[in-house]
């Protein structure tokens, strides 16, 4: 399973470097986590199990796949300047993770444009010969939308933080989001990709009041329904700041996010892997 994620840093933009890591496979005592920071504006510090395990995380960056033991995890978000998790601008929050399964753990704005965290969890069913799976989630502060292909509406009045998915032919589509009810676009339009046997997973995260709306798009793939083995990822962030190639793994207590900090403290060169 190849998962990458493309996210855009302005209004209709999905931007077009990656980031990649080792591919991470499911297990029966094991969960797979993808963390994306969608705060804008808004570098932070996180906080796991009460220690400080992420200096300086920055909006829109990504991290995972981690593979991480089962169990519940407590988060606390501060702001980058502060000195302890006395103050967090989200949490704490507890996670829960159960073994088998994939998530994703998006940092984001509510519809009223406070900072909050929402996990999602990722569909890994398979899929049907020529078609691949388009998931939406809605992590914007707006109102609710109407996410249109083509032009025409296909899911309506999607609401922060809920999510919508499909299962449609393989082909391009031209995606926007617009106002539930309306067809003018407040993100896109852009091409999206929908492949054979891949989840394509759309976020629209940023503010609608302060214009920087955008998307992000993550692929999870390794799901025809004939699969050549057991799902596996890699994971990536799209950055219209740089081209760098940037792997990371991490199991063990602290892991929600402390892969995060080795990309801080130290690059090294991508992996992929297809199974």
């Amino acid at each position: 399973m190849r998962n990458k994620l493309i996210a855009g840093a302005a209004a209709g933009v999905i931007a077009a470097v990656g980031v990649a890591v080792p591919a991470q496979a499911l297990s029966a005592t094991t969960a797979d986590l993808y963390v994306l920071h969608a705060v804008p504006d808004l570098p932070v510090d996180v906080y796991v199990n009460g220690d400080l395990t992420l200096d300086d995380f920055q909006p829109g960056d990504l991290a995972g796949p981690l593979d991480l033991p089962a169990g519940t995890y407590s988060v606390a978000i501060t702001a980058a300047t502060a000195t302890d998790a006395s103050a967090p601008a989200i949490g704490p929050i507890d996670l829960t993770l159960a073994a088998g399964t994939s998530y994703t753990a998006v940092a984001h704005l509510d519809a009223a444009g406070t900072p909050t965290a929402t996990l999602f969890t990722n569909d890994l069913s398979t899929i049907p010969a020529g078609e691949g799976k388009l998931t939406v989630r809605h992590t914007a502060a707006a109102p609710a939308v109407d996410v249109l292909a083509n032009g025409t509406p296909a899911f309506t009045n999607l609401v922060n933080p809920n999510e919508v998915k499909a299962n449609l032919p393989v082909g391009t589509i031209s995606a926007s989001v617009a106002a539930t009810g309306t067809t003018a676009p407040v993100i896109g339009p852009a091409d999206v990709q929908i492949q054979e046997g891949v989840n394509t997973i759309v976020y629209a995260w940023g503010s609608l009041a302060d214009n920087n709306l955008a998307l992000a798009v993550q692929t999870i793939s390794g799901l025809h329904s004939t699969p050549g083995g057991i799902p596996a990822g890699t994971g990536g962030l799209v950055s219209d700041q740089n081209d760098t190639l940037v792997g990371w793994g991490l199991a063990g207590l602290l892991a929600l996010f402390a892969a995060a900090v080795l990309v801080a403290l130290r690059r090294r060169p991508a992996a992929q892997s297809d199974r």
